[in-house]
């Protein structure tokens, strides 16, 4: 039997993405993904908690990521989980990451019209 090993989340980028390309040539962009959640404890009371999602999108998507995403921008990322391990100072350390399948812009882009403001002499020119 195949394993299945997809992830899904909703939540908000913590910072600017941060494109990098690789000695062979492959663009690859990281970001961060802030997801909130809500129970309650055994008090009743409402506790709030954040994950954060380390995401690493490769290629054209790298690309298009670092140009769209933007920092606390809502966003859909859905991909895999890969864990990777290296060793420092003789120390093992580890970093889950999500690896980017497919992601989408959840936020509203503001109209032409919205960001001129009454004395803006933009008229009904859309930015190029």
């Amino acid at each position: 039997m195949n394993g299945l090993n997809r992830v899904q989340i909703i939540g908000n980028t913590g910072k600017a993405p941060e494109m990098k390309v690789t000695a062979a040539g492959k663009a690859v962009t990281t970001f961060s993904v802030a997801v909130n959640h809500t129970h309650r404890d055994a008090t009743g009371q409402p506790v709030e908690e954040t994950e954060w999602f380390n995401c690493v999108a490769w290629d054209v998507q790298a690309e298009i990521a670092n140009s769209l995403i933007q920092k606390g921008g809502l966003l859909y990322v859905e991909g895999r989980l890969k864990t990777r391990t290296w060793e420092q100072d003789g120390t093992r350390h580890y970093k889950t990451e999500l690896i980017v399948a497919d992601f989408k812009l959840l936020d509203r882009r503001p109209s032409a019209a919205a960001d001129a403001g009454p004395d803006d002499d933009a008229g009904d020119a859309l930015p190029c």
